[in-house]
């Protein structure tokens, strides 16, 4: 099964959103996905996820020290797994949808992309306090800092699965100019208190419907915050991505995680979703008799087809 095919007509982004995305590190697109598109992602997070909330009537955990803004704590990534994941192939493919792939595409100025990391986050609240300090990604995406050549950068899409409210733990961010004009072009891992203060009058809200995705750079200064309505859930998907051969991005070394249900996706992604994960298209010099077989066998149910008629037109 796959989420859609992509062409030109089906363009989910504008110019207007590349030109934010340049300008601001950030941006907002509702409704990139339809709610007939997210019906089956949305049953494979209860299916996940759905017997973890900690009941309807829970209230928002607060445990924030005084003065501060946020802080950080392992609960907080409780219900937090990475692809492949042990549902349907609608979650997991969810992240390879060739229309992200060419946001991505357009956003890095890259004609060849690769999905580096792609992870599931369910909150609930009164799950934990899930308000943050301000901080940026590339901590734990690069061990530098990111690159100024916007073609070696990366782009993180999270998806929103429900609707995503201030009460239901919106992301807050602030725009990369904003964030200079504060720090005067400087990107620690983690604000000290004084510069937290300063930025949090600048920040915005990543508020939106079921379907929509916020796309934003590792270097952006943002933040997780609180579910405070009774009983709700936030549930999202987020995939990143870079240009392909970028070695100085890392997150998931995909083979590390052989014993996850990789099948489901090998059976259910077309050639073009798998060579997101760097699998090589059909006619790549990598395919041959030998690798195909070995490559099936460990993958039944995965449609060779394309990559034994690439080869045999080879021949």
């Amino acid at each position: 099964m796959s989420l859609g095919s992509f062409t030109s007509a089906d363009c989910r982004f504008t110019d207007r959103d590349i030109a934010n995305w340049n300008r601001d590190g950030a941006v907002l697109i509702e409704n990139f996905f339809t709610p007939e598109e997210l019906a089956p992602v949305l049953k494979d997070f209860e299916v996940l996820y759905g017997d973890k909330a900690p009941g309807a009537q829970s209230s928002a955990r607060d445990n924030k020290k005084s003065g501060s803004i946020g802080q950080f704590e392992v609960e907080q990534f409780a219900h937090f797994d990475d692809m492949p994941f042990n549902c349907s192939p609608a979650l997991n493919l969810l992240g390879m949808h060739p229309a992200l792939a060419e946001l991505a595409r357009a956003a890095l100025q890259a004609e060849d992309v690769h999905l580096y990391q792609s992870h599931s986050w369910a909150k609930f609240t009164g799950g934990a306090d899930y308000d943050q300090t301000f901080h940026c990604d590339f901590k734990n995406h690069t061990l530098i800092a990111p690159s100024d050549d916007v073609r070696e950068r990366t782009i993180n899409i999270m998806i929103y699965a429900t609707d995503v409210t201030n009460e239901h733990g919106a992301i807050h961010y602030v725009t990369q100019p904003d964030g200079d004009t504060v720090m005067n072009g400087r990107r620690p891992q983690f604000p000290d208190d004084t510069e937290q203060a300063k930025l949090k009058p600048l920040e915005k809200s990543g508020a939106a419907p079921a379907g929509s995705i916020f796309a934003y750079g590792i270097d952006v200064f943002h933040r997780g915050t609180n579910l405070t309505l009774p009983g709700a859930r936030r549930y999202t998907l987020t995939a990143s991505f870079k240009r392909a051969g970028n070695e100085l991005i890392g997150w998931s070394a995909w083979p590390y995680h052989f014993m996850k249900p990789w099948e489901t996706i090998f059976a259910h992604a077309t050639p073009e979703q798998l060579a997101l994960i760097g699998i090589p298209l059909p006619g790549h010099a990598y395919w041959t008799q030998r690798t195909l077989a070995r490559t099936k066998e460990r993958y039944p149910d995965w449609n060779a087809d394309p990559y034994a008629g690439a080869l045999r037109a080879a021949e």
